[in-house]
């Protein structure tokens, strides 16, 4: 990736109304609708990335598999079926990303790159044993606090503080996040990553096996979430796939401090592999 080349492109904040729930999406690039953009210029590829999601409307709610079906009903309402889909999961994000490929399998979906993925044994992990207690059997202690000390409290106070621990970290942020300090937020974080804690437990192998083509895998070498130890036994069970260890010692919430570095790689991989197929396009990102 030329680091001298730059391009000014648009990104846009907007929130939909998708599986009854409103929905923040960050657009990257000038199309609003594809489907009522019908000019020749409209992409011919779509990257989509899932990061670690907040929960939104479904049969459950607030669950892990509302969660799935709630990006597997956006991209069926505005993604036009004739563009081919990028995936880009992170985290619980890749378990997501291959629950859609088990479950949708008529979206166009070309290749998925998994980032720091937690799709198997995440009670056991370093950090798992830790968030297991706390989200599965003593986070019911922890709402009222939230609710009693947060709920009052003025968004312009919430919005300080935020800033505050922001500029400690010398982290910048182009949009809001003041959500993090709703206590309604908080709660269903929390609701999520205990369902994590007990459903994502034994890696899909039959969805790898089938997908094996279009799947990029990447793990971290200080990773509390997968550790090494994962990326060795699915290296050992899928010798023939893209797995691939980091070696940049980027963390697993590498938005916080290593966004750039974690984007130039991921820019790489993809310019690499659309370089070898037959699809040029100038692209977009929802």
């Amino acid at each position: 990736m030329d680091s001298e080349v730059k391009e000014e492109i648009p990104v846009r904040e907007e929130f939909i109304l998708c599986c009854g729930a409103e929905t923040q999406v960050l657009k990257c690039g000038p199309w609003t609708d594809l489907f009522d953009d019908q000019s020749a210029s409209r992409p011919k590829l779509l990257v989509f990335i899932i990061t670690d999601p907040n929960g939104q409307e479904s049969k459950d709610t607030y669950g892990l598999r509302g969660q799935v079906e709630h990006k597997i009903a956006f991209l069926r309402a505005h993604v036009p079926k004739e563009i081919k889909l990028v995936i880009v999961g992170h985290s619980i994000g890749c378990y997501i990303s291959l629950q859609i490929l088990k479950l949708a399998p008529e979206l166009p979906i070309i290749h998925s790159f998994l980032l720091f993925p937690t799709i198997e044994r995440m009670s056991e992990s370093p950090n798992g044993r830790i968030a297991t207690p706390l989200l599965c059997w003593l986070r019911y202690a922890l709402y009222l606090p939230a609710y009693l000390l947060l709920k009052p409290c003025p968004g312009m106070i919430k919005s300080w503080l935020i800033r505050m621990v922001l500029q400690r970290m010398n982290l910048q942020t182009e949009f809001s996040l003041l959500n993090v300090c709703e206590p309604f937020c908080l709660v269903n974080a929390a609701y999520l990553g205990a369902q994590e804690m007990m459903q994502v437990v034994k890696r899909d192998n039959e969805i790898i096996k089938e997908h094996l083509s279009k799947l990029t895998f990447y793990y971290g070498t200080i990773d509390r979430w997968c550790p090494t130890e994962y990326y060795e036994d699915i290296k050992k069970d899928f010798p023939d796939g893209d797995i691939r260890l980091c070696e940049k010692k980027i963390g697993h919430a590498f938005i916080l401090s290593s966004s750039q570095d974690m984007a130039d790689v991921v820019a790489d991989w993809l310019n690499d592999y659309l370089s070898k197929t037959e699809i040029r396009t100038e692209g977009n990102k929802d």
